[in-house]
């Protein structure tokens, strides 16, 4: 494995084991939920941010998405000390036409703006039956499918693009260098009363940086075909995002899933917060989430029976005969919900180096933790 050097994202991979071992150990949620709670207020936030916050993150570990969860607090930690992450902020509006809704973030947690302006987008939605919402300024939002079931939750679709403004991850596609963020997209359509709500949620990199960094806290290598290495060669070794020059995440697909993280950077950055991400803003040692979202009515876009036709186009979809070893055909966010429901009974996962990261940043802050990550 590769020497790891200090980078926002690999400041998790950072922590050594110790006493917690290399092994897996479940957590309940609940308790995880407490330790996280005490972490942020020992760090500044007010008891809501708090609660917004720590549910978010142990949410994205819950739907087994461990790279946006509770480990991300490993580079969060970090940025508060450095002034690059200000507690207790709220989404402002800083301008507004029509559907048009511009919030700015103030660089607080990203959890929380991100939610306060899906939230000022709903209303909008609801109230005229559509909103556009540019984000900016906001620190890392997070599982950007939240905000989906947030919309969907309110009987709304959205599509969202979100650029991710830090030190280049991904390379263009036939590039050898990284150029791009992670640039993720979520699509989130309501439930029906045959059809569960649909989370379209995913990086248009290969892979999330944060898979790279559980991935090396698990003491694994990833598939082949997702990482360059410093050099331009493919590698499996997670440890290249995490050096100085840093390898290149490939993106997704191809020359598609570079189309898509261009697009994301021009809407959510270059037209929507002028955080494009270029040199001057990829270097500033912060990690800032910029997103473009449309939100809207689905009963007013024209097709009255929407509902009963997005039913009939799913259970088409059902009927498709499964490839030998899988059980069924499953639905954008299925897989997510399952993974909820077992680890809501048996625990969330986590590994020796992510629970040693949690006891010693609540040592560094006065909290002893330890009690809850048993």
């Amino acid at each position: 494995m590769t020497e790891i050097q200090r980078d926002p994202f690999a400041a998790a991979a950072s922590f050594n084991a110790g006493v917690y071992g290399t092994g897996i150990r479940p957590v309940q949620a609940g308790r995880l939920s407490e330790a996280v709670r005490r972490l942020l207020r020992a760090a500044g936030s007010e008891a809501e941010e708090a609660r917004v916050v720590a549910d978010h993150l142990i949410e994205a570990n819950l739907r087994g998405h461990d790279s946006h969860g509770v480990g991300m607090l490993a580079m969060y930690m970090p940025a508060i000390a450095a002034g690059l992450l200000r507690p207790n902020q709220h989404a402002t509006v800083i301008g507004e036409s029509g559907p048009f809704l511009s919030v700015a973030g103030g660089s607080g947690y990203g959890q929380v703006i991100a939610r306060e302006a899906t939230d000022l987008a709903i209303q909008r939605a609801r109230r005229d039956g559509l909103a556009v919402l540019s984000l900016r300024d906001s620190h890392h939002i997070g599982r950007v499918g939240s905000y989906g079931e947030q919309c969907s939750d309110a009987g709304l679709v959205v599509l969202a693009f979100v650029n991710v403004v830090t030190r280049p991850a991904v390379a263009p596609h036939d590039g050898t260098r990284p150029r791009l963020g992670t640039n993720p997209i979520c699509i989130a359509i309501p439930a029906t009363q045959e059809t569960p709500a649909l989370i379209l949620d995913f990086a248009t990199s290969a892979v999330a940086v944060g898979k790279c960094r559980v991935a090396m806290g698990k003491g694994q290598e990833m598939a082949p075909g997702l990482l360059l290495d410093r050099q331009g060669d493919p590698t499996r070794d997670p440890g290249v995002m995490f050096q100085d020059p840093s390898g290149a995440l490939l993106p997704l697909g191809g020359h598609k899933g570079f189309g898509l993280s261009l697009m994301c950077d021009v809407l959510a950055g270059a037209l929507a917060s002028a955080m494009p991400g270029t040199p001057s803003h990829q270097d500033s040692g912060r990690v800032m989430n910029n997103m473009f979202a449309i939100v809207f009515d689905p009963a007013r876009g024209g097709n009255a029976r929407w509902a009963a036709d997005l039913d009939d186009l799913v259970a088409y979809i059902r009927d498709t005969p499964t490839a030998t070893g899988a059980e069924s055909i499953q639905l954008p966010g299925e897989p997510e919900s399952r993974t909820r429901r077992q680890r809501l009974a048996d625990g969330i996962p986590l590994d020796g180096a992510t629970l040693a990261m949690l006891d010693s940043l609540g040592r560094e802050r006065g909290v002893e933790l330890a009690e809850f990550l048993a």
